[in-house]
């Protein structure tokens, strides 16, 4: 039976890719879950790559095989995150299961004004829409016919996908 066990890294301010390149580079099996987000930036929309736990890579290591001394001068590591003098073992289900969220996750495409899209979630589900413009970062304006006229609401835009 293998003894691997999930720990957690804490990095150096604004350095988790880094340190996630450098300890694989020297070997180790490194999980850095990223998040894909949408940001205004000059008045555009720009997507970003940023860590889904800011500061923080997850590492897998045996307590009795693994070399652990490298681990703390390795480049954007600050510290094995520790609870008195044990290194903190994150549940081996909780790493396996953004593993597979990480696998699965898609980037949704950008919405085109005057297009159709369905909504996917609240109380309007399973309803079409037009997409108008997006309101903020986070959401949409969209025309929705309810009762021969057409209504405007803002939506998440989580809660809604290219038809």
């Amino acid at each position: 039976m293998s003894d691997l066990k999930w720990y957690l890294i804490q990095s150096k301010p604004g350095q988790a890719q880094r340190a996630a390149q450098e300890l694989t580079n020297q070997g180790y099996e490194v999980f850095l879950p990223t998040l894909t987000t949408e940001k205004l930036k000059t008045g555009k929309r720009v997507e970003q790559i940023e860590p889904l736990f800011p500061g923080y890579v997850f590492i897998e290591l045996s307590e009795l095989n693994s070399n652990w001394r490298p681990i703390r001068s390795t480049r954007g590591v600050a510290r094995l995150v520790s609870f008195g003098n044990a290194p903190a073992v994150v549940p081996y289900d909780v790493v396996e299961l953004l593993r597979e969220k990480a696998r699965n996750q898609t980037v949704q495409v950008s919405l085109e004004a005057n297009k159709p899209v369905n909504i996917t979630e609240g109380p309007f589900k399973h309803l079409n829409a037009i997409f108008v413009e997006y309101d903020g970062e986070q959401r949409a304006f969209l025309l929705l016919e309810l009762l021969g006229k057409w209504q405007r609401l803002s939506l998440p835009l989580t809660h809604i996908k290219s038809v």
